[in-house]
């Protein structure tokens, strides 16, 4: 007899779950029939176990899923282990504790044939019982938390961090998910913000959970965790933001100062600078410099990797990109540190050593040295993130 290729899988990702594990998979296979009714499509329940040892297993696969063992501890490394298991077209997932209905799944469905690639459930929208959600992750983290992946990614997903979402195959392979852990989920809707994938949300149910026990969930470590993705994944704000604010105070300062030129103060911005003040100034020149060029790896690499799309600018600049270029702006940057230097060490020289006024120039003459040996040496390291090639353009 010849097997209906499978098109649908609801994968359930489960630790020591004998409790909710049963009515989870019933109400998949529930939603399953709908789908077939509605859409025509055939579907699977996989349970993704990830040690159980309280019976799960023998639970999951009695009520009719598919028991897949995935060996690596997280809740994202169950799921991606779930995932892979299944060749089905569209993926859904969702927690095994009752907290969702896995009913509620079957709109979900029918956006993604409607052109959606990442279908997200949405509490918000749709209804939170009394006692399903503790006061301080329904009015502080996940409202902050979405927050601010709204402003950082500029995407209007209400509820980044619902537990019931579906996801076509293509966009799965697209996003190349590698965490293991709670930030999974912020991965997900992360990539699929930056590769510009087609998203949509439908309203969602969240009840409370039927367990006997604290759940997996750490509001406070697993919040952190998933801000600190958000910024991993966010180089313009995690580097590129702050290096540009370094490098104008200290270019505004170390500026002012040098050009007063002796040991005059000056005022800026209401505040007497002295020399004092231009070491603090070339602190921040160089190591603005540093944080950008950390930026500028960053953004090469998700270009490199395919879960980050290239702005046009990003293009134009990369076209540009030469290692002769940055050596050349190294090398220049270099000998101009290196003449100024020498400048002054010569008019020490010329005075029979005497008194020495000059400490703002030299601190800007150094600074601007060893900013021109990190452009240098950054070229390289470009070059590396290119794939060894000389030519840093996308394009190569």
């Amino acid at each position: 007899m010849k097997m209906t290729p499978i098109s649908v899988a609801i994968v359930l990702p489960c630790l020591n779950e004998a409790l909710t594990i049963e009515w989870c998979v019933r109400r998949s296979l529930e939603a399953l029939d709908l789908v077939k009714a509605q859409f025509g499509l055939t579907g699977e329940v996989i349970v993704a176990d990830n040690g159980s040892t309280d019976g799960s297993q023998a639970l999951a696969e009695a009520a009719g899923a598919r028991v897949v063992p995935v060996s690596e501890r997280g809740y994202g490394a169950a799921l991606l282990g779930g995932f892979r298991a299944t060749k089905a077209e569209y993926l859904i997932m969702g927690d095994s504790d009752c907290s969702y209905d896995f009913v509620e799944a079957l709109p979900m469905v029918g956006k993604l044939l409607g052109g959606a690639e990442l279908c997200m459930g949405s509490r918000f929208k749709g209804e939170i019982k009394p006692g399903a959600m503790p006061w301080k992750n329904r009015y502080i983290g996940n409202p902050v938390l979405s927050g601010i992946l709204r402003f950082l990614f500029r995407t209007n997903i209400s509820d980044a961090h619902c537990g019931i979402r579906a996801l076509t195959r293509g966009a799965f392979e697209q996003m190349k998910l590698s965490s293991t852990g709670m930030e999974f989920a912020s991965e997900m809707v992360l990539k699929s913000v930056l590769l510009e994938l087609k998203t949509d949300e439908v309203p969602v149910t969240l009840s409370p959970d039927g367990r006997d026990r604290p759940p997996h969930l750490n509001p406070w470590r697993d919040g952190l965790r998933h801000l600190i993705y958000m910024f991993l994944l966010s180089p313009t704000w995690l580097f590129l933001a702050p290096a540009a604010l370094m490098f104008i105070f200290g270019f505004l300062v170390l500026g002012a100062l040098v050009m007063e030129g002796g040991q005059q103060m000056v005022w800026l911005g209401g505040l007497r600078l002295g020399d004092h003040w231009a070491i603090v100034a070339g602190g921040a020149l160089v190591l603005s410099v540093q944080i950008g060029l950390m930026g500028v790896y960053a953004m090469l690499y998700s270009y490199r990797e395919g879960f980050r799309k290239p702005t046009p600018i990003a293009t134009k600049v990369l076209n540009y990109s030469k290692l002769q270029n940055w050596l050349g702006a190294g090398l220049l940057a270099m000998m101009l540190g290196f003449g100024w230097s020498f400048a002054i060490t010569a008019g020490w020289v010329a005075s029979d050593f005497g008194s020495l006024h000059a400490i703002r120039g030299l601190v800007a003459a150094l600074s601007t040295f060893v900013i021109g040996a990190q452009i240098f040496f950054s070229g390289f390291m470009v070059s590396i993130i290119s794939g060894n090639r000389a030519n840093h353009s996308l394009a190569a």
